[in-house]
């Protein structure tokens, strides 16, 4: 083993030990003082018939309420969020965390239940399981909890929708269990003011096995527009605290999409008027008149305007402007004083089929939210905060609230987009004068350094980013450098060095070669399930949260589209079978196929099964059938991107599908089996210029990235170079990561080729700057990979970093990266752990 220096051993020690004193320090939160506290003077009551609140609906997998605090001026007084039901481990802590955050900004809370179950399987017991999970998820929070139950159940688009039998049971079950364990719960009863009721044609015959007696008000036999559309689901006024509408601008209906302004006084004629069609004749389901003033009920208003960018009409502003302007004019009117509170829906959608994208969001951009703020001032709706600050007994830090970033527009982006490409022509052209040919890479050993040191940046952006606490790190991790995340980089990069290694020795070694791979596969592949053991083993403990690798929460961006979006899933669901007798049938099986375990780990299964494959696709290339090989392989992946459907049952085909991921594999295998030919073909001076054009485009698609809308933290810079909404289309149509869209593939080479040509010219100093950290971890990344879940599980367990401080989880993550390239200069456990 070689030695290792003294001071460095020390050093090592040190970081440890720091380390070790940040697991165990005392939440900063608890060290607040009473100063600290955000008090409110004569706070506004629920109870208060002159108070109405203003709400609003967040994409919380990427936004949160101190965010949305900083786009509009100020909190909302109210927070939607949804809630499955019935909740499993992952959703109940993912809720703890939706009330810790409604309760820094001192708002009310608004669970929207949305059951997984049929109505009719919501007994006494399930209610019960149910309210004991919301208090508990809730204890020591200050604000009011709303509770709106399945809403909308009026219409056919929900799953529980359009049984009015079983849907008042229901709702009366969970009125009940909840006022007997939550402090007084407001129930809200919210169908959709949506015309055409019942949605579909005239029949005597309703689907799901509902009675007609139990939908035809009318009494003429049949279910149709006659009907109302809201009299058959009134749970009725002992169980209904307040009552809630659904009032959106969204004339789409079955059709095509199109962005068209709202019609004069179409928001107050859906607030008053019925659900079908002939409410103005009778004037008999004037909805606010019959379930507001006439029952004396509080009025709870979701509302937002529909705009699909990239689809034809109005513009954006046009349109929700309009809408915004009407609603809050309504609100104001003495006439409409029952309305007690309007929720904003403040995030994207993607609609079937056609896979429609849907922006909902009016404080998106300031030329959005300023004129929204603007216009909410006339409403008379209060904003927050409305309740004290923080959890009881945990004091609300009054800490400064984070700037937005910076966002370059005009003639200014443009500068410094120009700036950008003439520091790459210069860099470009600098790298041909002969006096820096003294900077470059001379290495002829078998082991290419430059592969070393780009797989050590791919594994530390892969690192940082499923830490997953904001930081400086993540202005150069999160899609920085292109459109290109560390995942495509370390793919591609292990079938690099797999043809670098295997690639020589298969034409005459061939056992050897499937002998070294399979067991390699194998190691990997037990080194995997010790993993999921591991984890699963920390998380019984008690002193133990493991929920930030035992859970995921969909980002909108894998197989289930933006519509999973804010979704919890237990990552080890059934996993306490291990620990009956006898172990329940079909666990063990899909703990053997890695159907659980770390959504942070899960991309080791499709590491090990492309290990598998490896000798058949070198024994091809070897034979020169390396365009068939590539052929083949974009079929595939064409085939897995059209189609997506899965060869496994493995949890990594949720992120990683292997028909499509596969490609990025193949093509570094078969640039790594004819690495020198790739350098020699591109050393040619006759194709420098399309080394340049390669090198531009890497800039190019860099500069597309910087000008998305998703600002990291306050040290962000973002270019406003194209408009939100076109940046959008072309993201999603043409850079998705889950099934690799073409642009992102595009991107992923030209990245790569960019990176090794700068490496290629200015190796030396390179080397000297950060050659040193970046080479080690990139020779050990399987080491890295593994080593790192369990980093995640320590620094989730951190309470000081909890409060979000940007500067503190910079030096952890300093000290998590030393302690890393210290394990490996150490070489700690790897006789154990593979590399």
């Amino acid at each position: 083993m070689p030695t290792f220096p003294l001071a460095a051993r020390q050093r090592a020690l040190a970081v440890l030990v720091m380390l070790l004193m940040m697991f165990l320090m005392p939440s900063g939160q608890a060290r607040a003082s009473a100063q600290t506290r955000g008090s409110v003077q004569q706070q506004p009551g629920v109870e208060d018939s002159g108070t109405r609140f203003f709400g609003a609906l967040l994409d919380w997998d990427k936004d949160s309420a101190a965010d949305y605090a900083q786009r509009l001026g100020e909190p909302a007084a109210l927070y939607g969020q949804n809630v499955s039901m019935p909740l499993d481990d992952g959703g109940r802590e993912y809720l703890k965390g939706y009330f810790s955050q409604v309760a820094d900004q001192g708002s009310h809370a608004l669970l929207t239940v949305r059951p997984g179950i049929d109505l009719k399987d919501i007994d006494d017991d399930v209610a019960s399981a149910f309210a004991r999970q919301i208090t508990t998820a809730a204890a020591a929070f200050r604000g009011k909890v709303f509770v709106r139950f399945a809403p909308e159940m009026n219409a056919p688009w929900v799953s529980w929708g359009q049984q009015p039998e079983a849907y008042r049971a229901a709702f009366d079950k969970v009125a009940a269990a909840l006022r007997a364990t939550l402090p007084d719960p407001v129930m809200v009863w919210s169908p959709t003011a949506e015309k055409d009721y019942p949605f579909q044609v005239a029949t005597s015959a309703p689907p799901k096995g509902v009675p007609l007696t139990s939908l035809d008000t009318s009494g003429n036999g049949m279910w149709d527009q006659d009907d109302s559309a809201f009299e058959p689901y009134y749970p009725g006024d002992d169980v209904v605290d307040w009552v809630g509408l659904s009032v959106y601008h969204d004339t789409t209906g079955s059709g095509a999409a199109n962005n068209t302004q709202p019609a004069a006084g179409e928001f107050n004629d859906a607030l008053h008027g019925s659900g079908s069609r002939n409410s103005g004749e009778a004037g008999t389901d004037n909805f606010y008149n019959i379930y507001a003033q006439a029952r004396n009920k509080p009025l709870l208003v979701e509302s937002g305007a529909f705009f699909s960018p990239g689809a034809g009409g109005a513009g954006e502003l046009d349109v929700k402007q309009t809408w915004w302007h009407q609603v809050f004019a309504s609100v104001a009117e003495p006439g409409n004083g029952a309305v007690r509170a309007v929720v904003w829906n403040e995030t994207t959608d993607v609609r079937e089929p056609g896979r429609v994208p849907i922006d909902w969001r009016a404080t998106a951009e300031p030329s959005l939210a300023d004129p929204f703020r603007t216009s909410l001032d006339t409403s008379g709706l209060t904003l927050g905060p409305v309740t004290e600050k923080g959890l009881e007994d945990v004091p609300g830090l009054e800490a400064p609230q984070p700037k937005k970033g910076t966002v370059i527009q005009g003639w200014a982006a443009w500068a410094s987009a120009g700036s950008v490409l003439v520091a790459v022509a210069a860099l470009w052209l600098l790298s041909s004068r002969a006096f820096a040919s003294k900077w470059s890479y001379t290495g002829t050993g078998k082991r290419d350094a430059r592969i070393d040191m780009l797989r050590g940046l791919a594994i530390v952006f892969v690192v940082v980013n499923h830490v997953g606490i904001n930081s400086v790190f993540q202005l150069l991790s999160q899609e920085t450098i292109g459109v290109v995340s560390g995942a495509e980089l370390f793919v591609m990069l292990s079938g690099v060095v797999l043809g670098m290694v295997y690639g020589p020795r298969i034409a005459t070694n061939l056992g050897d070669v499937v002998d070294g791979t399979t067991k390699r596969a194998w190691k990997l592949y037990f080194t995997a399930l010790a993993v999921v053991l591991i984890v699963y083993g920390l998380s019984l403990l008690p002193f133990i949260n493991a929920a930030a690798v035992t859970t995921f929460t969909d980002q909108g961006t894998g197989g289930a589209g933006r519509a999973a979006a804010g979704t919890t899933y237990d990552l080890y669901a059934g996993m306490e079978g291990l620990l009956q007798f006898p172990v329940p049938q079909g666990l063990i099986p899909a703990l053997l196929l890695l159907q659980v375990g770390p959504w942070q780990f899960n991309i080791m299964g499709l590491y090990v099964v492309l290990l598998l494959i490896s000798p058949l696709i070198l024994v091809a290339l070897s034979r020169g059938f390396t365009w068939l090989v590539l052929m083949l392989s974009v079929g595939l992946y064409i085939a897995g991107s059209v189609f997506r459907f899965r060869l496994l049952p493995s949890q990594f085909e949720d992120s990683f599908p292997l028909l499509v991921w596969q490609f990025l594999f193949v093509a570094g295998m078969t640039a790594g089996f004819y690495r020198r030919q790739i350098i020699e073909w591109f050393g040619d001076p006759r194709r420098r210029l399309l080394l340049g054009a390669c090198i531009f485009l890497a800039a190019a698609c860099a500069l597309f990235s910087w000008s998305g809308p998703y600002l990291t933290n306050q040290l962000d810079v973002r270019l406003a170079l194209i408009p939100e909404a076109t940046f959008r289309y072309v993201y999603d149509t043409f850079f998705s990561r889950t099934y690799l869209g073409p642009g992102r593939v595009l991107n992923v080479f030209l990245i790569t080729i960019a990176l090794y040509a700068l490496l290629s010219a200015f190796w030396k100093p390179l080397s000297r700057a950060v050659g040193w950290f970046f080479i080690p971890l990139g020779q050990a990344t399987l080491y890295v990979f593994i080593m790192h879940v369990f980093f995640i599980v320590a620094i989730a367990n951190i309470p000081a970093l909890r409060d979000g401080n940007l500067w503190l989880n910079t030096a952890v993550y300093i000290a998590l990266l030393a302690t890393l390239w210290v394990m490996v200069k150490t070489e700690f456990l790897f006789k154990l752990v593979p590399r």
